[in-house]
């Protein structure tokens, strides 16, 4: 008999844009793996219908033990066309990555990884929301500079996969009981920030404030969230079963 636990859920994304207020603008399905010897993987499939082009994205993300992320298979196509595949693999001081893709050809990186980070950014929602475990929350409300690596620089991840880095700045502000469709769930209340502009999409903006409600419990899941700025998105959990 198997002996990992599985978490399925379903994210639905909206518009909040003036006159889309509450539009269908995308989905994102999702299962997590947690082994009994702590590791975990993530399966994520996404899919942006809005705005042009359309993003469809599939990530299997595994972390171990500590949550220090492992490995990122990455597949993507943009505007119904592949952009290109990209495997990651997490070393102790370096990151390494095979991708390929009509724009890119064959690549092959390796970057060193030069001290402390805290995590992988994969771009689907849940990934998102599992990262903030990151925060000591000991500490109360506060924020911190938050070091990531991650496939692509944009913002809705539509660059063929190669190896990014970003510092966006992560703060822990609050707990709340949120209702959504999925549920009523005890949650803690993040917010992540481009205070420096350091991620600048292929749209030459800095990443608009992100915020996003997350279960209060080991699992992190994403509840809801939105994007403010010129993106004007947002996210509720709309399926879960664990």
């Amino acid at each position: 008999m198997q002996k990992h636990r599985t978490i399925t859920g379903k994210i639905q994304y909206t518009s909040r844009k003036e006159g889309r207020e509450g539009a269908d603008r995308g989905r994102e399905t999702f299962m997590w793996t947690h082994h009994s010897d702590g590791k975990k993987t993530l399966r994520a499939h996404c899919e942006i219908d809005e705005p042009d082009p359309t993003v469809m994205r599939d990530i299997t993300y595994s972390l171990d033990e500590n949550d220090r992320p492992m490995d990122c298979l990455v597949r993507l196509t943009v505007g119904d066309e592949f952009m290109g595949a990209g495997l990651f693999i997490i070393g102790e001081d370096t990151i390494e990555c095979e991708s390929y893709g009509p724009s890119i050809g064959r690549v092959s990186q390796s970057k060193k990884i030069g001290g402390a980070f805290d995590g992988f950014g994969t771009h689907p929602i849940v990934a998102d929301a599992y990262i903030t475990r990151k925060i000591d929350r000991s500490k109360g409300f506060h924020s911190r500079p938050f070091r990531c690596f991650l496939p692509s620089p944009d913002h809705r991840g539509a660059t063929p996969p190669l190896i990014a880095e970003t510092t966006l700045q992560l703060g822990y502000v609050g707990d709340e009981t949120v209702t959504v469709p999925a549920g009523t769930f005890e949650c803690h209340k993040f917010q992540f920030t481009d205070e420096d502009g350091d991620m600048v999409g292929v749209s030459g903006e800095a990443h608009p404030p992100y915020e996003m409600w997350v279960t209060a419990d080991e699992d992190a899941i994403f509840v809801q969230g939105g994007v403010g700025g010129y993106m004007q998105t947002w996210y509720e959990l709309v399926e879960l079963e664990r």
